[in-house]
């Protein structure tokens, strides 16, 4: 991988930017403030094809892979309006049904993610585990009377849940051999027996919200498993590394965003006798941010492209260097923001005080940076674990 872009990859980041052009924050902040789900830009980008960029054309969709709907969200954040649920249900939900669901699975889903008709949210962190998925104690058991699986636990900060149409649910499932409980995933149906969501309540501005999921012996069907049962832990991590990119393209285009406000304040805010921007105290710290934004960038084009290229152990490694530096650049490049345009930046004319929190999500989701730091540590480089 050279890091240089394909004319179709510039092509497809010139087209998205001109659909988030047409929206930009503003648009965002006010579905945010109307309290709703931004379904204008989702429909939008479904019709043009984006939704769908990485599910098979057999499916309806582009036939592309996590490079491809990485640049859909990286660009959309540039222009102001990034799309969560592009994480959720493309990448995470499209992925896993894609690459291990049955053909039933394939034919019931896919098609309606790829053109924004249907949406799946993703379930995995529980209350006592938090980032050790090793305890994870949401939990099935199968009806020896019906071959139905019973599914009991919880989940919290479940991003989309009161829009989704299922979510998939990382479960528990006992191995008849050793008796050790084993991850395994499930399609959970918004409207099953059983499953009740409470919203939490966020500072965070932003239009997707956040659920605890309740799961009381809901009653699924044998064909609510995802793949096979004893391939859970990879079916998982299939999901779990398209998660840490995207949400390194989500961070990057936000970065771009508040860099992009800055540089044009820059450029035309005048107090003495110069624009600001020609004083290297407010010029240096620009420069700086973009080059964290452009390097984080290259990891996750390399991230992508080992996943698309099936190397799952070499993409493990780079989302999570990925996710970790576009974290931190998103933050730095905000926070830059806002100080470059002083009290303006805090005003909502610019569009800057409300990605303050929002970028800071970047450094805690899906994974904390210590936690990958921790996996760089002893896995990339050989020391032992403390924990």
């Amino acid at each position: 991988m050279t890091g240089i872009e394909s004319e179709e990859h510039k092509a497809l980041r010139t087209a998205v930017a001109t659909l988030g052009t047409r929206y930009g924050r503003e648009y965002m902040a006010t579905v945010t403030r109307e309290n709703r789900h931004p379904t204008e830009l989702w429909s939008d980008a479904a019709e043009l094809g984006y939704l769908g960029a990485n599910l098979p054309e057999a499916y309806g969709g582009g036939g592309g892979g996590i490079s491809e709907l990485s640049i859909v969200l990286e660009e959309l954040g540039a222009a102001g309006c990034p799309l969560l649920m592009l994480i959720v249900s493309p990448a995470i939900c499209g992925t896993v049904i894609a690459r291990f669901g049955t053909d039933t699975q394939k034919q019931q889903w896919l098609p309606g993610i790829a053109d924004g008709t249907r949406t799946m949210a993703f379930g995995i962190t529980e209350p006592d585990a938090g980032s050790n998925s090793h305890r994870i104690t949401t939990t099935a058991r199968r009806d020896p009377d019906t071959g139905d699986w019973l599914l009991t636990g919880r989940k919290v900060f479940i991003s989309g849940v009161d829009i989704a149409d299922a979510v998939l649910t990382v479960g528990r499932t006992e191995d008849s051999r050793t008796g050790r409980l084993k991850p395994c995933l499930f399609i959970v149906p918004r409207d099953a027996e059983g499953f009740s969501r409470r919203r939490i309540d966020m500072e965070l501005d932003s239009p997707e919200k956040q659920f605890e999921l309740t799961f009381d012996d809901v009653r699924l069907p044998a064909g609510a498993l995802v793949g096979d049962e004893d391939a859970g832990l990879l079916q998982l991590f299939a999901g779990l590394n398209p998660e840490r990119i995207m949400t390194a393209a989500f961070a990057i285009g936000i970065g771009r965003y508040a860099l992009d406000v800055a540089v044009r304040y820059a450029r035309e805010r005048t107090v003495w006798k110069e624009p600001i921007g020609a004083h290297q105290a407010v010029a240096h710290p620009l420069a700086q941010a973009h080059i964290d934004l452009e390097l984080a960038c290259l990891m996750m084009r390399k991230a992508a492209a080992l996943y698309d290229a099936g190397d799952d152990v070499g993409a493990g490694e780079a989302a999570n260097m990925a996710k970790y530096a576009a974290g931190e650049a998103c933050v730095k490049a905000v926070d830059q923001a806002v100080h470059t345009l002083g009290g303006n930046g805090l005003t909502r004319e610019f569009g800057l005080a409300s990605l303050i929190t929002v970028a800071r999500v970047a450094r805690i989701a899906p994974v904390s940076r210590e936690m990958i730091l921790n996996y760089v540590s002893h896995q990339t480089l050989g020391l032992p674990k403390s924990y």
